[in-house]
């Protein structure tokens, strides 16, 4: 989800993981670095350009962290220039006014394909979206698998950094009990839907380093262990 308001003056990770990479040499050839292709260059300046003025609902990030996350997913994980490409315009398509004949037009019609690939037409409840996407993607499969995965990744990132503030804030503020209920409800709808997303995966690609990192990440999620309900 993104909201928007003041758009962002550079595009970098949150600080915590930028200090976990910079001691990663991997890390020297992300997109936006001097080493970066100029496709990966190019599409990121114009995903700035798109997302400027829109943060992310969580934690009112610039939204661009976002699908910069997901480039460098990709990058880390051996993927070539247009996967990187498409990484980073992932959301473009879905969340501001570029169409896809834009998008193909700017960057060539692979990446044009694997972003139509992992974006929903917005249509019904947000588990009907879900199987949707998870069907398209199985059709697509191939890169488009390890652009849904890398999105995937970053997202549950995001859902355990968010459980972790709403818990403090509850902490802090004693939050009424009918209102954390109701988004545990659904940052515990949204897990069940990633879970579903990993099967998927699995199947498609299931020996891939990012399928098995996101089958990490959600294992450590903070609300992997429970069902029905987030707490303690």
């Amino acid at each position: 989800m993104v909201s928007r308001s003041a758009g962002p003056t550079e595009v970098q990770a949150p600080a915590a993981q930028r200090s976990a990479r910079s001691a990663n040499p991997r890390h020297a050839d992300r997109p936006g670095s001097d080493q970066a292709s100029s496709l990966a260059r190019s599409a990121l300046t114009f995903a700035a350009r798109c997302h400027a003025g829109q943060r992310r609902e969580s934690d009112g990030a610039p939204f661009i962290e976002h699908p910069s996350e997901v480039a460098r997913l990709l990058r880390d994980a051996g993927c070539s220039d247009i996967v990187v490409a498409a990484g980073l315009l992932h959301d473009v398509v879905k969340d501001t006014y570029v169409s896809r004949a834009e998008l193909e037009a700017r960057f060539g019609a692979a990446v044009a394909d694997l972003v139509q690939a992992v974006t929903d037409d917005c249509v019904g409840s947000y588990r009907q979206r879900e199987h949707v996407m998870r069907d398209q993607v199985w059709q697509a499969g191939g890169d488009a698998a390890l652009l849904f995965a890398a999105d995937a990744i970053a997202e549950v990132r995001d859902l355990g950094d968010e459980v972790r503030r709403e818990r403090a804030r509850s902490a802090a503020t004693g939050r009424a009990q009918h209102a954390r209920t109701r988004l545990e409800r659904y940052q515990q709808m949204r897990l069940e839907q990633y879970h579903e997303s990993l099967r998927m995966l699995q199947r498609v690609a299931p020996l891939h380093e990012l399928v098995e990192q996101l089958a990490t990440e959600l294992d450590h999620c903070p609300i992997a262990a429970r069902r029905g309900a987030i707490g303690g």
